[in-house]
C-alpha cells in the first residue's frame, strides 16, 4: 500500500502541473471558453451540473458492464475453441485479425439497420471491441505453458482435458488478465460509441447534446467521466487479478500435482 502511494504521487503531480499550465496559457491568451474552457470552469460545471449527468453515468455503466461480460465470455470461448481445435485456428485466426480492421464507428450504423435501436446493437458494438484483446491474450497464455510440466503430465497419462484445465488454463491467467484489463477500458469507449447510435441516455448522449449546443465545458466533463470509468474498470480487474494470482501462488495451483479430478 505504501509502495503504491509512493509511486502514485508522481503521475498526480504531472497531471496537476499540466492543468496549471493549461489554465495559465488559456488565461494569458484569453482563449474563448467555447473553444477551450479553463480547468476551473470544467470543474465548476462538473460540480454544479451533477444532476444532469448522473442518469447518463448509470446508463453507460449498465450498458458497458453488460457488453463487457458478454464480450469477455465470447472472447474466452473463442480462444478455447481455437486453441483446442487446431483446424479452427488455421481457418479463422486470419479472419479474426481482419475483423479488427473494420472501424466500429462505420459498422455501428449497419447494426442499427439490422437490429433496430434497442439494446442488442449497442451490446454487439461493445462485444466487438472487447472480445479481441481477450481472445489474443488467452491464446498467447495457452502457448506459454511450461513445456517441462506439459511433458510430465503427458508422461503420467493425463488426458488432453486434464492438461488443459490443470496446466494450460492456469498458466494463461496472467496473460488473460492483461486482455481483461484492456477490454475493461475498451468497454467504456464501445458504450459511448454505441450511444451515439440513438440512445436516450448515456455519457455519449450527454456529450453529443453538449457538443451540439457548444457547451464545451460539458464535453470535457464527459471526457473526464469516460476516463474515470475506464480507470475504475481497470482497477477492479487489477484487484481481481492480484487476488486470483495470489491464491494461485499460495496453493490454488496444487492441483497440478493431482490429475485425478
Amino acid at each position: 500500500m505504501k509502495s503504491a502511494l509512493s509511486k502514485g504521487w508522481r503521475p498526480l503531480l504531472v497531471l496537476i502541473l499540466l492543468l496549471v499550465l493549461w489554465e495559465g496559457i488559456a488565461r494569458l491568451f484569453e482563449v474563448p471558453s467555447w473553444l477551450l474552457p479553463l480547468p476551473t470552469q470544467i470543474a465548476q460545471e462538473a460540480f454544479t451540473g451533477y444532476a444532469l449527468y448522473t442518469p447518463h453515468i448509470l446508463s453507460t455503466i449498465t450498458l458497458s458492464v453488460t457488453g463487457y461480460v458478454v464480450g469477455i465470455s465470447v472472447g474466452i470461448l473463442v480462444a478455447i475453441l481455437l486453441f483446442r481445435i487446431p483446424f479452427l485456428q488455421q481457418a479463422f485466426y486470419p479472419l479474426l485479425i481482419l475483423s479488427q480492421n473494420i472501424p466500429v464507428i462505420v459498422l455501428a450504423p449497419l447494426l442499427v439497420i439490422w437490429f433496430g435501436f434497442g439494446m442488442l446493437p449497442k451490446v454487439i458494438v461493445i462485444v466487438l471491441v472487447c472480445f479481441f484483446p481477450v481472445t489474443i491474450a488467452a491464446l498467447d497464455g495457452f502457448r506459454q505453458t511450461d513445456r517441462d510440466m506439459l511433458y510430465y503430465l503427458k508422461m503420467i497419462g493425463a488426458s488432453d482435458r486434464q492438461i488443459f484445465w490443470k496446466l494450460q488454463w492456469q498458466h494463461s491467467l496472467p496473460s488473460l488478465f492483461s486482455g481483461l484489463k484492456i477490454a475493461g477500458t475498451y468497454s467504456v469507449m464501445g458504450a459511448v460509441i454505441s450511444e451515439w447510435l440513438g440512445a436516450n441516455k448515456g455519457i455519449g448522449v450527454y456529450m453529443t447534446l453538449a457538443s451540439s449546443s457548444f457547451k464545451t465545458d460539458r464535453v470535457f466533463v464527459a471526457i473526464v467521466l469516460i476516463m474515470l470509468l475506464s480507470l475504475v474498470y481497470f482497477g477492479i480487474v487489477l484487484a481481481i487479478e492480484k487476488s486470483v494470482l495470489r491464491w494461485r501462488s499460495q496453493g490454488g495451483n496444487d492441483s497440478n500435482g493431482s490429475i485425478n479430478s
